[in-house]
Order: structure tokens, then C-alpha cells, then sequence
């Protein structure tokens, strides 16, 4: 009897990965999840004809119109009209899956893995932390194993207007609501580098969106900085932020655009792991 896997096989890819996803690929699934994909670049009440299915996903119109009929069957696919006019959409199903998915899914346990690699690609300490209350509250961190500790603790509140992580997350909010949040934490001078203009401060949070990173420079602490980036979730909110804190020390200039690109890129890798499909973080 043959296999019923050697005609269920997807493009393996180059690698030991690529051979392991050929081995367990099982192409109509893959094509599931493509159709799935087509149906939902399209807007409200705007669906596709099967034949559209078909030319989007490059398959038949019959191979489409089976596996829409089944995804169908699941709730995963709607259809409306008849004949030449039947049209195709998500189905409502996909929404009591997704609720599911994001039940499941815990901030500190997705970044968890992304800040490990972090931390042993920047030699520093990484954190994720969220918005509470008006400060950056650490939920997680990962600690140097060897080299010089500094001290930072679990559940630490800082400052949104120095700190890396915090300015990340005010960066996000819209003009109003950042000044709202200033008027009610104020702009605490914790070094002579802090900013607490709340004009130049605003500015800064501009230059911070446009960047993608956020970056704390001797601003909450002497001699420390840090670097942070927001977390988005699945749609475009903010989830959190995370941060990379060292030794200030003698840092080049570009040593700190270095660092800002990596963190940024950890924090990319945890929004699409939280669901986000947008664009970079910096965009």
C-alpha cells in the first residue's frame, strides 16, 4: 500500500527544520489554513466566490470548493447566495477559537523564551513588564549568569517618563492620554539626565514611535541604561513592553542603535506570537 504522506507533502526547505516539516505536513490542511488566510484579507460583508478562493490559494476550483465545504462543516467558513453568487467568509466559529487561544496565551510565558535569547545575545539583563496603574510593573526577568549583577527585582515599579520600559509603553498612547498620565505620575527628577519638560518629553515619545525603541539613558539611575520596546497584541494594542538594562560605562553611540534593534526585534517576535499581524513596532 502506498503512503499516503509522500502525496501529502509541503516544500520542505532547506535544513534539518525544513525535513522535519516535510515529514509531518499534510498538504490539505496546509491549504486550509491558506483559504483561512485569503478569506480574511477581505473587509465586512465582502466575501469570495470559490473561484477567487481557488486563483488566491493557487489550487483548483474543485480542490476549493471541497475544502471550503468541510471548513464549512467545522464553522470555520460561512457561505451566502447561491450558485454563481455564493459568496464565502469566516465563520463565527473562528472567533470562539480565537477568545480560546487568547485564554491560554500568558504574556510572561511567551516572552520568557525571546528574553533568554536576548539576554545571552546582549550580555544584560531582559524584562517584560506591563502598565499599571500609570507605572512599568515587571512581571519577568532574566538575569546575567555570570558577570556583574545589577539590582533588579520582580514586580518593580518604574517611572513612565525615565525608564526604558516605561517610556516604551507611553510612547504608545495617544497625545492626550500620555499627558493625562504625566499630570498624574509627574516628571520626578531621578538624575541630572532626566527629562522634566513635558513639551521636550512629548517630543521624545515622537522620536520613540519612530524609532521602534526607547531608550533610557542615565535618566532613571547614574551610570545604568536601558533599552525597551513595546509588545503588541493580536490587535495592535499594547500588550507590554520589554528591556535590556547594563552598565553604562563607555557605550558608543552606535553600540545603543545596536542594541535598540535587537530589542525591538525580540519584541516583534513576541507580538506575532501573541497574535499581531501588523506592521514593525516602529512603523
Amino acid at each position: 500500500m502506498q503512503n499516503s504522506q509522500s502525496e501529502e507533502v509541503g516544500p520542505a526547505g532547506a535544513g534539518p527544520e525544513g525535513a522535519e516539516r516535510a515529514k509531518y505536513w499534510v498538504k490539505t490542511v496546509g491549504r486550509g489554513a491558506e483559504i483561512l488566510e485569503a478569506l480574511a484579507t477581505r473587509g465586512a460583508g465582502d466575501g469570495m466566490s470559490v473561484t477567487e478562493v481557488g486563483q488566491a490559494c493557487g489550487i483548483s476550483k474543485s480542490a476549493a470548493f471541497g475544502i471550503l465545504q468541510t471548513l464549512r462543516h467545522y464553522g470555520l467558513v460561512a457561505d451566502e447566495g447561491e450558485g454563481m453568487h455564493r459568496r464565502y467568509r469566516l465563520g463565527m466559529a473562528l472567533a470562539r477559537l480565537g477568545d480560546r487561544a487568547r485564554s491560554q496565551v500568558s504574556l510572561r510565558d511567551v516572552a520568557r523564551p525571546v528574553l533568554l535569547e536576548l539576554t545571552r545575545a546582549t550580555a544584560m539583563a531582559s524584562r517584560v513588564a506591563v502598565l499599571e496603574d500609570g507605572h512599568a510593573v515587571v512581571i519577568d526577568q532574566v538575569d546575567l549568569e555570570q558577570g556583574p549583577r545589577l539590582d533588579l527585582r520582580m514586580g518593580t515599579r518604574e517611572l513612565p517618563h525615565c525608564s526604558g520600559l516605561g517610556k516604551a509603553l507611553l510612547a504608545e498612547m495617544p497625545a492626550d492620554e500620555a499627558r493625562a498620565l504625566i499630570a498624574r505620575t509627574g516628571l520626578r527628577r531621578r538624575t541630572s539626565r532626566t527629562i522634566t519638560d513635558e513639551e521636550t518629553l512629548l517630543a521624545h515619545l515622537r522620536d520613540i514611535r519612530q524609532s521602534g525603541y526607547a531608550l533610557d539613558d542615565e535618566e532613571d539611575a547614574d551610570g545604568i541604561f536601558c533599552v525597551g520596546s513595546v509588545v503588541r497584541d493580536h490587535r495592535g494594542g499594547t500588550a507590554g513592553a520589554i528591556s535590556v538594562t547594563g552598565l553604562k560605562l563607555d557605550q558608543p553611540s552606535w553600540r545603543f542603535q545596536e542594541i535598540g534593534r535587537q530589542v525591538s526585534s525580540a519584541a516583534q517576535r513576541i507580538s506575532l506570537a501573541l497574535g499581531y499581524r501588523g506592521g514593525s513596532a516602529g512603523g
